[in-house]
């Protein structure tokens, strides 16, 4: 197993807008392809104007063959222009891929 963690950083004033959009067009596209996520969090200390979110994959290659589909659903191509046509809310991604520690079990 394998968790993606993305850790996007917005323009400041612009998080909730963003946070919103993701929520109205985005998160039921993530749902259908991915599942439910591990965390959908918003910073409240350290870098501001950010939010994460964490999913859970079987492996790299479930993550690349579930991530291509989602790219071509209308949903996701909605959110994008969506995105686009707030302005450029984004100014900042971070993505990384987590392993579990030997004494973590992740429960569904």
């Amino acid at each position: 197993m394998i968790f993606d963690q993305r850790i996007y950083t917005t323009r400041p004033g612009r998080l909730q807008t963003h946070v919103e959009l993701f929520g109205k067009y985005g998160m039921d596209v993530y749902r259908r392809h991915v599942g439910e996520p591990v965390l959908f969090g918003i910073a409240e200390s350290g870098g501001l104007n950010a939010y994460v979110h964490i999913w859970a994959y079987k492996d790299a290659a479930h993550r690349d063959e579930v991530r291509e589909r989602m790219y071509h659903d209308p949903g996701w191509l909605d959110l994008r222009k969506q995105s686009a046509a707030a302005g450029g809310n984004l100014v900042h991604q971070v993505n990384s891929i987590l392993v579990p520690a030997p004494f973590f079990e992740y429960r569904t």
